[in-house]
């Protein structure tokens, strides 16, 4: 089967160093395999796209010398690649997961998670427990429920779950524990993002995941929802976060980092490619490259673990990349 990596940036802001980091090593393990690279746009929280941040994100990207082969204004046979159309495939996987008595509704508040010492999202919480769930649902429940009626939760199992991580290695989770039965489709009817994630790797095709660590989280979730549509999970590979001076997780709202404004300032696409591979650990010093001259010596186990903190004046350090 041939490799089928993705990037799925949510138009909510420009992409900055920590966006294109994850990006870039999402590209080469495709590229270094010689395999696909799809563009996806996660786009299901509504009040928080921002307008003309898509179309800045694909020319971004493009600048700094990645390509894709679908999605991202190119088409292609898994199209439509904009989450927001996609409903009818979340919704037909739902049906699945009822079907198969993996789904149920709840139309518990989060005052009443908490009143019985519990709550609805996990990691950081406790889990939802299972003694919640209905003890007997009616046949055709699923068909019959209202709008607005109740939210709609995948029923986990206890078994584990383990996967391999390219980057932090063997993985175990009993998804029961750290988080419990979690939300697919919330009460006013808004799909979550394990649920579109989850549906939108499996029907593309996508052979191997790419992203940032702070996603890690949500693996064991998605490989039991995926087992639970009857595939097995892609690959995962999960890359160190980019925080800013103060520590913080580098956020779409540093502007002075994002490639736009490293572009304006004056910065060459080589010099990012650089900046973001000595990052990566991938070169021992930021020296101007592309993308293409570093796809041939890619190799996982050259990745760092430990996020990476950003000295003040990065900006201006990415200026100076020789």
């Amino acid at each position: 089967m041939r490799v089928r990596g993705r990037y799925a940036p949510s138009p909510t802001g420009l992409i900055h160093l920590g966006n294109a980091l994850a990006a870039l090593a999402a590209w080469l393990s495709a590229r270094a395999q010689g395999g696909a690279f799809l563009w996806r746009l996660e786009d299901l929280d509504g009040p928080r796209v921002a307008p003309g941040m898509a179309e800045a994100a694909e020319r971004d990207l493009a600048w700094l010398g990645l390509d894709w082969d679908e999605g991202g204004g190119r088409g292609g046979p898994h199209a439509p690649y904009r989450q927001s159309e996609r409903a009818a495939f979340y919704e037909a996987a739902l049906a699945r997961l009822a079907a198969a008595d993996r789904l149920f509704p709840c139309a518990r508040s989060r005052k009443d998670l908490a009143g019985a010492a519990s709550a609805p999202h996990g990691p950081g919480g406790a889990p939802y427990p299972a003694r919640l769930r209905p003890a007997d649902l009616p046949s055709g429940w699923y068909a019959a429920l209202r709008p607005g009626a109740a939210a709609l939760r995948f029923k986990v199992d206890a078994a584990p779950v383990h996967f391999t991580d390219r980057v932090f290695g063997r993985i175990a989770e009993r998804v029961d524990r750290t988080v419990g039965d979690f939300v697919l489709r919330r009460r006013d009817g808004c799909y979550a993002y394990q649920l579109a994630v989850t549906v939108d790797d499996l029907a593309m095709g996508v052979t191997e995941v790419v992203r940032g660590a702070d996603l890690l989280a949500s693996t064991a979730r998605q490989a039991q929802l995926i087992r639970a549509l009857g595939a097995e999970p892609p690959a995962y590979a999960h890359v160190p976060l980019v925080l800013g001076p103060d520590g913080a997780k580098l956020s779409k709202r540093d502007n002075g980092l994002a490639l736009g404004s490293l572009r304006e300032a004056g910065a060459r696409p080589e010099q990012v490619t650089g900046y973001l591979a000595w990052m990566l650990g991938l070169l021992e010093q930021p020296r101007a490259c592309t993308p293409a001259e570093l796809a041939p010596g890619f190799a996982w186990g050259r990745l760092r673990r430990a996020n990476i903190q950003l000295a003040p004046g990065a900006a201006d350090a990415v200026r100076r990349v020789p």
